[in-house]
């Protein structure tokens, strides 16, 4: 049996900082976007120890400002396209005033830092939504079209190709023929028991 999962990784990270940081007895509060501030200081061991325990979850200590600031326009960009509200300004003005610094900079910096850019970064995680989008089988390619703030079903689906190598529609038939064929295997095994 198959089950299909959203996940918020804001959430889930908040979490892990939460309970990490409360098994060793530090005291902090938890900022926005993975920002810890911490009231008390505390030695290197308990640094080293606590990196050591987020990197089991695939969370690292970010050391320095303009990887910060990197991971911090991430975080702003997966807001932007995760969010269940349509955000009605243009991304480059939204991470702008969110991050408090001119789009250009933050643009070069993030280029300089990723090696790709700002707008190919949204790209991709617009396309891993959709495909949550289409996995959820709520909604029509015209719905994630409109939520993802695409001009078009077609602009979706050229932006979808050139990252997959498939179209929105080829994904959408993969996807039900996957849950056909774990149906019907479940359906034979269910018989057999």
């Amino acid at each position: 049996m198959k089950m299909y999962v959203k996940f918020d990784f804001n959430a889930l990270c908040k979490k892990v900082l939460d309970e990490k940081l409360k098994e060793q007895g530090l005291k902090y509060r938890l900022l926005n976007f993975g920002e810890v501030e911490f009231y008390e200081s505390f030695t290197q061991e308990q640094h080293n120890v606590f990196k050591k325990n987020l990197e089991d979850y695939g969370i690292e200590i970010i050391e320095n400002q303009k990887t910060t600031l990197v991971q911090k326009i991430k975080d702003a960009i997966v807001e932007l396209v995760f969010s269940d509200d349509i955000i009605p300004v243009k991304a480059s003005i939204y991470i702008a005033e969110k991050l408090n610094h001119s789009y250009g900079y933050l643009s070069n910096l993030f280029s300089e830092i990723t090696h790709t850019s700002i707008e190919n970064f949204i790209i991709l995680q617009k396309i891993e939504y959709a495909k949550e989008l289409i996995i959820s089988n709520k909604q029509s390619l015209t719905e994630i079209a409109d939520k993802l703030n695409y001009s078009s079903v077609a602009h979706l689906s050229t932006q979808f190709k050139n990252t997959t190598g498939i179209t929105p529609s080829q994904y959408q038939k993969i996807v039900t023929k996957r849950r056909k064929a774990q149906s019907l295997v479940l359906n034979s095994q269910m018989l057999y028991e």
